[in-house]
């Protein structure tokens, strides 16, 4: 019996004016639509028609752009999704929400609705919020440690997933002539306590057509590892090199089989941000082009956030000093693992502290490439034959041109190359990823509804 050809999962990473933080400033962008719907539903358009697996979102609630030098979108990702899911018939839609800033039965219902209203299209990317200026929006005085936040997450997704699945599958009877809508046996209260989190139940909506929303993750660190291990069906992940994503790749899916599930159920999708042009020259000219219109005090900033300490001391055009990465750790420790991204980059490359700004300005520690649509083409196929990649989350430096030619140069040729489906098989999140319908654990057992 033949086995269909291992697939690539590809989606389009959608922020602001794009990924590179002088985007805005060059004329291929358009930030003057940042607060259009009509510009991120054109967005959706373009990657359906390119057969993408989904569009996501990152979002956090605080204003940690530094607006006078980059441009910022704060629309809210679930609820522009739902315009976006209007728009499209088959595109995934995927959103970031915190485990630290939300609670559970609300968060259910936000996801629950898109699932439903998009016919089975929505992911949650799970994140526990790592900017300290999220507290004070929400009447506290410290934004809790690291530990703290993922033993809340692991709690509110226990809680989240156990919500949807209060409803058995087949809770909802109707049957008009005998007067019944739905069967309170198959509606279970949840009744959930733990250390951080309390809800009782049951859910007020029945299961989505996916069963649950796709359970999407993003943190590296050892906790984050862990956390991905047990809950994540797909992996948001940052690398630089092939070796450092093979690592990653195997050590996910060994703890996601340690947890007593499939590998194959994981999907690992590292960032990449291509500039792509007819010539490997023209691609690098363009990346210069948007190097060009970096401004370093926001590049600073950004960086300065990361390191903990301030660099305006430091002169642009001289070697990093080593020594502000002493703290970021190995990979035995990961619990600051951006950090060691960008402590990767200083110690192979030794940049300047302007050429540092630079590879940074791309997508924020994800892998920047510019090349010709087959080089692009070639380095997806690299890490998706060679061990590291399940896929991609593809973050175009500038939109919407940047996703345009991703969309119409490099994926036919991973079509012509029998690496990505040339329709979709079929309507759901989980149908683009390969991904099992979850059953209702509450299925056959007891009802506690009343």
């Amino acid at each position: 019996m033949s086995t269909a050809p291992r697939q690539l999962s590809l989606n389009a990473f959608i922020y602001p004016s794009g990924h590179h933080e002088a985007a805005w400033r060059h004329p291929a962008s358009t930030p003057d639509r940042l607060y259009d719907v009509k510009y991120y539903q054109e967005i959706g358009r373009t990657a359906e028609a390119a057969k993408l697996d989904a569009v996501f979102f990152a979002d956090g609630p605080a204003l940690r752009v530094n607006v006078k030098h980059n441009a910022a979108s704060g629309l809210e990702p679930i609820t522009l999704l739902t315009a976006i899911a209007t728009a499209t018939t088959h595109l995934g839609l995927i959103a970031t929400a915190s485990t630290t800033y939300y609670e559970p039965y609300n968060l259910a219902r936000l996801f629950s609705t898109l699932d439903h209203i998009s016919g089975g299209r929505a992911g949650w990317n799970i994140v526990t919020t790592a900017t300290d200026q999220a507290a004070a929006n929400f009447g506290l005085d410290r934004h809790p440690d690291h530990e703290e936040r993922y033993a809340r997450a692991r709690e509110f997704v226990d809680a989240v997933v156990a919500l949807w699945d209060s409803w058995e599958d087949d809770a909802i009877v109707l049957d008009p002539a005998a007067g019944i809508y739905a069967d309170p046996e198959r509606i279970h209260r949840i009744d959930f306590e733990g250390e951080h989190i309390r809800v009782r139940g049951p859910f007020n909506a029945p299961r989505t057509p996916q069963g649950h929303p796709v359970l999407v993750q993003a943190g590296a660190s050892n906790e984050g590892r862990a956390f991905a291990g047990r809950y994540a069906e797909a992996i948001f992940t940052a690398h630089q090199r092939l070796s450092d994503g093979q690592t990653f790749y195997r050590d996910i899916k060994r703890q996601a089989a340690q947890f007593g599930r499939s590998p194959e159920h994981v999907k690992i999708l590292p960032g990449l941000s291509p500039f792509i042009a007819d010539t490997e020259a023209g691609a690098k000219q363009l990346e210069r082009e948007f190097n060009e219109l970096t401004v370093a005090e926001y590049g600073l900033h950004q960086l300065e956030n990361l390191v903990g300490t301030s660099l305006r001391h430091l002169p642009l055009d001289e070697p990093v000093p080593l020594a502000l990465f002493e703290q970021a750790g190995d990979v035995t420790d990961n619990s600051r693992s951006r950090l060691q991204v960008i402590a990767g980059i200083v110690q192979r490359e030794r940049p300047t502290v302007r050429g540092l700004l630079h590879r940074l300005a791309g997508a924020r520690g994800h892998r920047v490439f510019a090349g010709t649509p087959e080089q692009v083409a070639d380095t997806i196929e690299e890490w998706f034959t060679q061990g590291a990649a399940d896929g991609f989350n593809v973050m175009p430096p500038y939109y919407p041109g940047g996703l345009e030619v991703f969309a119409e140069q490099v994926v036919p040729i991973l079509q012509q190359r029998g690496l990505f489906r040339t329709e979709y098989s079929g309507t759901t999140l989980r149908d683009h990823f390969g991904l099992p319908r979850p059953g209702s654990q509450f299925a056959r057992r007891p009802a506690l509804a009343g």
